[in-house]
């Protein structure tokens, strides 16, 4: 399992949220609460959104807390919207490519989670993605294969629908040749302008996703919060960072959460 975090509000230094915390995302790097195993070394990375048609990416393999360009590159670059990921490798090998976020034109996507015995629906699964999209898969993971998917399947006109159709495919393809293909995801996706988060787990089981507390909330917890953040943020992350982490709030089991025209909704995801 991994750990991500995502950020949409006022333009602030990634170092912010990804360096300055308390249990900050570089510190699960090593020190993760909510998994079984407690390090993500297997790489990481950085995207963002600037005034550029398409967001930034940066990616490497070395463990998040031993890579000296990921603080600065965080200490230096201010953005409105931005992703981190930081990687426990499971089946896919530890290389550059498979590092998250993924991205494709103006789109980012990351993953924690796994279709279980991926090995034996990879081959399935890839014949399904358009030739549109399939030159652009560089990696192996089972992550950069469901964005895939949910871009064949409509992504950049209908989020949930794509993601649901994506999820709905993994797993008709596990039955038919015996396998398990169950899902469980955390997903954060963007398109540089609104925020998807996914929970899911096929046996109910998925892994943990938590909404930051609201700017009001957080200004009277700490007055100097407004000045750093402005009138509205959000941050989606696998486990809470920072002084007040009773506050984050829990995303259920089977669920989304959309932060969009500084408005979060959170609706039920359910596959039939």
């Amino acid at each position: 399992m991994c750990r991500w975090l995502a950020y949409t509000g006022g333009p602030i230094l990634m170092s912010e949220l990804l360096i300055k915390p308390k249990d900050n995302l570089i510190h699960q790097s090593l020190h993760a609460k909510e998994q079984r195993a407690p390090v993500n070394g297997d790489g990481f990375g950085l995207g963002w959104y600037d005034n550029k048609p398409y967001p930034g990416l940066f990616r490497s393999i070395r463990p998040a807390w031993n890579d000296m360009n990921l603080h600065d590159l965080a200490s230096h670059i201010e953005s409105p919207l931005f992703m981190s990921h930081v990687r426990a490798s499971s089946l896919a090998p530890i290389q550059e490519t498979n590092c998250h976020p993924f991205r494709y034109k103006q789109w980012l996507f990351m993953h924690n989670g796994q279709i279980t015995q991926f090995e034996f629906l990879h081959q399935k699964l890839l014949s399904k993605i358009s030739p549109e999209y399939f030159n652009d898969i560089y990696g192996s993971t089972d992550s950069e294969v469901m964005f895939y998917l949910a871009l064949t399947f409509g992504l950049e006109e209908d989020v949930t629908s794509a993601i649901s159709k994506m999820v709905s495919v993994v797993k008709a393809e596990g039955k038919k040749v015996n396998v398990n293909g169950n899902i469980l995801m955390s997903l954060a996706i963007s398109d540089g302008e609104s925020l998807w988060g996914f929970r899911y787990g096929s046996d109910h089981k998925s892994p943990s996703l938590y909404i930051s507390p609201s700017i009001e909330e957080l200004t009277r917890l700490n007055p100097n919060i407004e000045d750093k953040f402005g009138d509205f943020a959000a941050c989606l992350v696998s486990e809470p960072i920072g002084n007040y982490q009773e506050t984050w709030r829990e995303i259920p089991n089977n669920s989304m959460v959309v932060v969009q025209n500084e408005n979060i909704k959170v609706n039920a995801f359910n596959i039939k």
